[in-house]
């Protein structure tokens, strides 16, 4: 038997809101989650690996209309595997040219903080005598 996770445990696991959660299944971003006898969610590992993967997206900076893209190729089978590959690596393209203009940035923010000390280097310290 296939172990599912109440909303809750699927919360603490994924790190997702249970906002998102129900937010991600509205918009179908996530499929209709399976539900207990009783009519609360239950969610599967194959759920969690799936989370994993949104927030991976979603991390690296993929706005949720493409995710939702993404997320009807999969569901449409293996025929939309060259579509789901172009997909991902017109985003890993994306994160790349990001990376780079972030770290050119950051070369900024040192060559600031560079700068700062050696000025906190060179100028004494005042304080004043009460």
């Amino acid at each position: 038997m296939t172990e599912t996770y109440s909303p809750s445990q699927t919360v603490e696991m994924s790190g997702f809101s249970l906002d998102t959660l129900r937010y991600y299944e509205k918009i179908g971003l996530i499929e209709p989650v399976r539900r207990a006898a009783g009519g609360h969610r239950r969610y599967s590992d194959d759920d969690l690996g799936w989370l994993d993967m949104l927030r991976c997206l979603r991390g690296t900076g993929m706005p949720i209309a493409r995710m939702q893209s993404f997320a009807e190729l999969a569901r449409a089978g293996d025929e939309t595997v060259a579509q789901r590959l172009a997909l991902l690596e017109e985003h890993d393209a994306a994160v790349e040219a990001e990376m780079e203009r972030l770290i050119e940035q950051r070369d900024k923010i040192r060559e600031k903080i560079v700068y700062y000390r050696s000025y906190l280097d060179r100028e004494p310290v005042v304080c004043e005598a009460r």
